[in-house]
């Protein structure tokens, strides 16, 4: 709890749909806290932009001098110690503008309550800090194809980055409710408002931490 409101943590395979999702849940009067539009934030910091390229030189640089994402995406998911390396950098950054997202909001009577959308949620331990876990799902097949669409991965580039992260079967099993993203964005909107009012009505009563339901 924050402010008296839960914190949400969504977790779910690449592609899930997990900001999607958490967009939902901001239209409901959630705050939706976006890591990846924090870290971009990040990776606009000339600090970090210094500490990069003292790693990686022009590699990771685009020429207007922005960083280049897509490459250092393919250095840090190549290198263990290179990934940890970025992560210890990115991090602490990320969870200052986190929190203080959070504060700022604190006082809005409009917040019902905090979604974290963060990629590795549980590899990086923030799930210990959320009062429930939400796993939005979507088959493989499904997953590949938005990925491909939005990305432009490759064929099995989504398998081999999932191999670095906690199985998606343990994933779910932490979870307290699954969002089935497979439907149109009407019958995804339903499930997410649904799923709001169970979970409000589960803090206010104290119940939820006690006795988590599943949206099975």
């Amino acid at each position: 709890m924050f402010a008296g409101r839960p914190i949400i943590g969504l977790v779910g395979g690449i592609g899930s749909g997990k900001s999607f999702v958490a967009s939902l849940f901001g239209e409901a009067g959630c705050l939706v806290i976006d890591s990846d539009l924090q870290v971009k934030a990040a990776y606009e910091r000339d600090d970090v932009k210094e500490v990069l390229r003292s790693w990686w030189a022009d590699e990771v640089f685009h020429p207007d001098g922005t960083v280049d994402r897509v490459a250092v995406a393919r250095i840090v998911f190549r290198n263990e110690a290179q990934r940890r390396r970025l992560e210890d950098l990115l991090h602490p950054l990320v969870g200052q503008m986190r929190d203080r997202a959070m504060e700022e909001a604190a006082g809005n009577p409009a917040i019902k309550a905090y979604i974290w959308d963060t990629p590795l949620l549980v590899e990086t331990g923030l799930a210990g800090r959320c009062d429930v876990l939400v796993f939005v799902d979507a088959p493989l097949r499904q997953r590949e194809g938005r990925v491909a669409a939005e990305r432009g991965w490759k064929a099995g580039e989504l398998r081999e980055r999932e191999k670095l992260q906690l199985p998606l079967d343990k994933k779910r099993k932490m979870a307290n409710y699954i969002v089935r993203n497979t439907a149109g964005a009407g019958e995804v909107r339903s499930q997410v408002r649904e799923l709001l009012s169970r979970i409000l009505a589960g803090f206010s009563d104290g119940k939820v931490s006690e006795c988590p339901q599943r949206a099975d």
